[in-house]
Parts: C-alpha cells; structure tokens; sequence
C-alpha cells in the first residue's frame, strides 16, 4: 500500500506537474517536491517507524523517567502506556489529516483556474491518492491497537 502511494504521487508530480526539481527558475517545479516528501516522508516513513518522528526527545525522557529511574513503579509504567499509545496514534493521524487536506487544496486550486476539469485523469489520480493515504492510516492504527498474535513475546516470555 505505501509503495503504491509513493508511486501515485511520483506519477502525479512527474507526469501531470511537469516534475520535480530542487533548483529550478520554474517555482512549480520546486513546489511539487513538497506533496512527494509529504506522503513519502510524513506520512509513509512515519506510519512505518512511528518511535522516530519529531518528539523523541520528549519520549525519550518520559520513558526514561518511567522506565528507567528507580522510583518508577510497575503501576505507574502500566498507566503511562495508553497514554503513549493515544498521542503517537493522535499525532499520526494529525499528521494524515494535513496531508489529505494539502492533496484537496491543491486540486481544488488546479480545478478553479481551470487548469484540470473535475473529472479529468489527473483529479481521479489525485482522490484515488488520497483515499489511498487515508486506507493506509487505518491499517497503521489497526496494526498499532490490535493484540499481536504471536506465541509469545520475547519481553513478555512465552504464553504457553
């Protein structure tokens, strides 16, 4: 699904857009970098490794402040887990939530200085990429809430 994502916008930027460049006298060149590291980068690499967004400073010290430090005790790590689990979930979907919202503006500006008509090939590319985003969002949850369902759990030892 993120590889299939990752390729619509590539197709969408380079085909559609005229494509893509950093230094460029052409300022819509150098802007259709920004959806390709929007899904490719915010929302593709953060569904994929969630522990290593912007605030691992602030994790990194709340687990050490719990986990770590002596005086933590096994209630108060129990009672910090949903809470953790909450925000990177909020956080993500947050983050999902802009990028679909960046995808429908910039449509909706192509489509109101009558650059693409409404259902032209390019607008279907573009709503198909954003239902996409939002179906990988629901699988990054579902696999972030969902028990796992192994035989058991090298931390946890074995459930048989």
């Amino acid at each position: 699904m993120g590889l299939f994502m990752a390729a619509l916008v590539l197709i969408w930027n380079t085909r559609y857009r005229g494509g893509l460049a950093i230094i460029s006298d052409d300022k819509t060149l150098i802007f259709n970098v920004h959806p390709v590291l929007m899904v490719i980068g915010l929302v593709l690499l953060n569904g994929e490794g969630s522990h290593f967004s912007l605030p691992l400073c602030f994790l990194w010290g709340a687990g050490f402040a719990t986990f770590w430090h002596p005086g933590g005790s096994r209630n108060s790590r129990a009672s910090l887990l949903p809470w953790h689990v909450f925000f990177g979930v909020y956080i993500y979907v947050l983050a999902v939530a802009a990028c679909v919202t960046g995808l429908l503006e910039k449509a909706t500006f192509l489509q109101t200085n009558n650059v693409i008509s409404r259902y032209s090939a390019e607008a279907m590319l573009v709503n198909i990429l954003g239902v996409s985003i939002v179906f990988l969002c629901g699988f990054v949850i579902l696999g972030i809430i969902l028990p796992p369902t192994g035989k058991g759990d090298v931390l946890r030892g074995s459930v048989e």
